[in-house]
């Protein structure tokens, strides 16, 4: 059993650490089942708004998308700032190669194919130009590649420079 404290800290019991993911919090009364989720998108908004999270932004993410049961929330909180673009950076960084080839990343939870897409989609067409706020062109050009269906991500003439 995993608890979350009020400072955004985990503390694991032993068991996995996305144990709200396997509730069925959604079929509970309509005032708690919004309690977790507005907790939840909470605690990730609150983590993009610091320099330092308490725990790596990529498995913050996970943990947000495991409870939610998918990444609209969480996509829809990753509003643009300083702090919020360094750990977008980071996540491109370690989920581009899979999500080029339509492979989940590693993540614990399995995302539906849907889930992969609206990820994929919502990062080719938001990331690039916050990534390249950063100076990082090429990891955005990389990126702006996932809005795209995947014969022509890898037709596309970025490939052949």
């Amino acid at each position: 059993m995993c608890a979350r404290h009020g400072d955004g800290t985990l503390e694991d019991a032993g068991f996995a650490p996305h144990g709200l993911s396997q509730a069925d919090w959604r079929s509970w009364p309509g005032p708690q089942a919004r309690a977790v989720e507005t907790f939840v998108r909470a605690w990730w908004r609150a983590a993009l708004g610091t320099a330092e999270p308490p725990y790596p932004v990529p498995d913050m993410f996970e943990t947000a998308c495991a409870i939610l049961g998918g990444v609209t929330g969480p996509l829809a909180d990753w509003s643009p700032g300083p702090e919020a673009d360094a750990p977008l950076a980071t996540c491109v960084r370690q989920w581009l190669d899979d999500l080029m080839a339509d492979r989940r990343p590693g993540f614990l939870w399995e995302p539906s194919a849907a889930t992969l897409t609206e990820l994929r989609t919502w990062l080719g067409e938001h990331a690039p130009a916050r990534l390249r706020s950063l100076g990082m062109t090429d990891l955005a050009d990389r990126t702006a590649l996932l809005a795209l269906p995947y014969d022509a991500r890898w037709n596309d003439p970025y490939w052949s420079r």
